[in-house]
């Protein structure tokens, strides 16, 4: 089926860290006090009305403890995010006061693209706080509504459909609790929450009157205000679209966990309440957010907050109607089972070697007889889909391989066949393998303590994702 949802020439696609204001405002809500004389127990913050059907999609089964433990979280709970880009030309009635201007400037509605989609896991078992993006383009079937681009579902089918969607395409997981963040409340909450400090990547400028969008940025380690924020999250020409946006939106939501997550901001509690009440709807109760904002503070360590994008690949010019994110449900199956202990929980199984594409970086700058030879063993055990980048630049001490995909039985696999390095799992992926190694000094070692390798050569495979194809086609509009 063909897309038919409306298309966005002024939509903030880029905005993937409006979520990130979730995590700072709950953990204001820790020490708000003005918040408990608006609902002290069971009061969602709500600006939606859903029919019981609608609602019933979500568990409304008690998440904290009672009496003196009411802040306690008891369950894992699994939080569906949408940040909402609405234009004034997407509601019936566009307010008057838009309709002289030469854009379609957004409004404050839910009703539009969710064009950010996540899921968080609160897992007070494993002490971890697991967050999950969904690229806007994900290819998706949307009940009664056929094949779509999964930001069309808030649209087709509301609340419900998104998160009956949501839940099918990550293999039935349950869906406890919703937020919805309109993309005008992010630059407000980031200036309430008082900037964000991140290390911007690159210089990024950008301009186009029709849009009303000007971006210009310096790189280098700065603190950001609202505005700022904004532009480093809605820059789109880096050659990785909304992917290479999904990748700054979990830098961006790093920084703030680690400036946000303390009580320090109290007094900044009027302006955070307000854009909460202007821009936010969720069935979380005021109640609910403290508790999760208090394990956020307890667990917002390093090791206790994991970031994974949702496996998958681009689409091919011409292979399909419209550009897609294509879901790898294999990977999917891994992951859901693997972090957010999906039933049955089971261990996950390798992926066929000749399945894998393996990319190796060598920060040793060792000579490429030996680099060949190293990629010709991985080649003999069925990994043939092998090749050489150059994307590492730091000298490693410990060889790393990276389960790119989320896909950490693939990685212990072929470190067993080594019989050296360490299995990681990144907070971003490198999009175009499965697998990355990077060779570091203990390779050496094994090279200098008669560590074999076949000299039998065959020819290395190239990737076969191609980004700047893939951007020919799809929509340029950040």
């Amino acid at each position: 089926m063909t897309e038919n949802h409306p298309s966005h020439k002024n939509n903030t696609k880029g905005w993937l860290g409006l979520w990130l204001g979730l995590t700072g405002v709950a953990i204001i809500l820790v020490t708000a006090g003005e918040l408990l004389t608006h609902s002290l127990t069971s009061r969602p913050l709500m600006q939606a009305e859903l029919s019981p059907q609608e609602a019933a999609v979500f568990d409304n089964e008690r998440i904290s403890g009672q009496g003196p433990q009411f802040s306690e979280l008891t369950r894992p709970v699994n939080v569906l995010v949408m940040g909402m880009s609405v234009l004034s030309s997407d509601i019936q009635s566009s307010p008057k006061k838009t309709k002289n201007l030469k854009y379609l400037p957004q409004v404050n509605s839910f009703n539009g693209l969710s064009d950010v989609m996540l899921l968080l896991r609160f897992d007070p078992e494993k002490k971890k706080i697991i967050m999950l993006s969904i690229p806007r383009d994900t290819r998706v079937y949307t009940e009664d509504h056929g094949v779509k681009k999964i930001n069309a579902a808030n649209i087709q089918g509301g609340l419900a459909l998104s998160a009956k969607t949501v839940s099918q395409l990550l293999g039935g997981v349950e869906i406890d609790r919703y937020v919805r963040i309109n993309v005008l409340g992010v630059s407000k909450l980031i200036d309430a929450l008082g900037g964000v400090t991140v290390d911007v990547p690159k210089d990024m400028k950008y301009q186009d009157d029709s849009q009303h969008l000007y971006i210009n940025l310096k790189a280098g380690k700065q603190h950001l205000n609202g505005d700022k924020t904004l532009q480093l999250l809605r820059y789109r020409h880096d050659g990785l679209g909304d992917i290479g946006r999904v990748q700054r939106q979990q830098m961006v939501t790093k920084s703030l966990i680690e400036q946000t997550l303390n009580p320090s901001l109290i007094g900044r509690l009027p302006e955070i309440i307000k854009v909460i009440q202007s821009h936010i709807d969720t069935n979380l109760t005021v109640e609910e957010l403290m508790t999760l904002a208090g394990f956020g503070m307890q667990n917002n360590g390093s090791n206790n907050v994991e970031m994974f994008m949702l496996p998958g690949r681009y689409s091919q010019k011409g292979e399909l109607d419209a550009s897609y994110w294509i879901p790898d449900s294999d990977r999917i199956t891994a992951m859901m089972t693997e972090r957010f202990d999906l039933e049955p929980v089971q261990t996950s199984q390798a992926s066929s070697p000749s399945t894998l594409q393996i990319d190796i970086q060598d920060t040793t700058l060792s000579d490429r007889t030996s680099v060949q030879d190293f990629i010709t063993k991985l080649q003999q055990a069925g990994y043939t889909n092998v090749y050489v980048s150059n994307s590492w630049s730091e000298s490693v001490d410990v060889t790393k391989i990276v389960a790119q995909q989320t896909d950490s039985a693939s990685a212990e696999a072929i470190r067993n066949i080594l019989g050296f390095g360490e299995v990681q799992v990144p907070n971003t992926p490198y999009l175009d393998s499965h697998i990355t190694i990077v060779l570091g000094k203990d390779w050496l070692d094994q090279q200098d303590s008669g560590f074999q390798l076949s000299t039998i050569h065959q020819k290395v495979q190239q990737p076969q994702i191609n980004t700047d194809e893939y951007l020919l086609y799809t929509d340029e509009n950040p």
